[in-house]
């Protein structure tokens, strides 16, 4: 069974140095039928003014991962971990047991457009951790780059987690497949259009799949960027 869960439903605030979506339930956005899909709880696309960000604050057992699409986010936390997240990039935050950071859009001129997701862990109060890793998605397009998964495959960022996360960027009219190693599924289009098992999507939509066993994206006539998280 697929679900969708379209861009036009989701929650959305426009705070003039931050505009905002919310897939599931966030901040003042609630709907309690849209509380997360299985570990997954948080989905935000974000477009973050020039000069601005979200200043120092806590976060506690949740999984978090950032995802830029465009511009560039500067990142320091209560670890010591920081840097500047670029497109193409993901940043991995194990918030357990208690950690405090800030997030702010790295240019003075330009917007900085992102997805940030949050995970709920296998694991509460572990040893908070940060880490950055640069893939080739754009590089390397039409095939998936495993970029987050709880035993490091592949060279991936290791998390709390019992997910898989993918990332691809399909050029037009491609198409790839996926075999779920788990028994649900969700896709995110960040970018462009897709048909996803039949299901048209545009950016911003997500589906949610339970009990399917493949997942078959083709690219629409815009190309494509899409996450896919392989879930327990």
């Amino acid at each position: 069974m697929v679900t969708i869960r379209s861009s036009a439903e989701r929650g959305h605030a426009n705070h003039g140095w931050l505009d905002t979506w919310h897939t599931f339930s966030f901040n003042t956005y609630y709907d309690p039928e849209q509380m997360g899909f299985r570990a997954l709880r948080v989905i935000n696309e974000d477009v973050i003014a020039a000069g601005k960000g979200f200043g120092t604050h806590p976060h506690k057992d949740m999984e978090i991962v950032t995802y830029v699409l465009s511009g560039a986010l500067a990142h320091r936390d209560s670890t010591g971990g920081g840097g500047v997240i670029r497109p193409g990039e993901l940043q991995h935050m194990s918030a357990g047991s208690g950690i405090y950071h800030s997030e702010f859009n790295a240019s003075e001129t330009e917007p900085v457009h992102l997805l940030q997701i949050w995970l709920l862990p296998a694991k509460d109060g572990i040893v908070p951790g940060y880490a950055q890793k640069k893939f080739q998605v754009a590089e390397e397009p039409d095939r998936w780059h495993l970029l987050a998964s709880p035993d490091g495959k592949d060279e991936s960022l290791i998390w709390v987690t019992d997910a898989g996360l993918y990332s691809a960027r399909l050029s037009a009219g491609s198409t790839l497949g996926h075999t779920f190693a788990r028994p649900y599924g969700w896709m995110q289009v960040a970018r462009g259009s897709a048909t996803v098992n039949g299901v048209v999507l545009k950016q911003g939509d997500g589906l949610a799949f339970t009990g399917e066993k493949n997942a078959s994206v083709q690219a629409g006539s815009d190309g494509a960027e899409v996450l896919l998280f392989d879930l327990a």
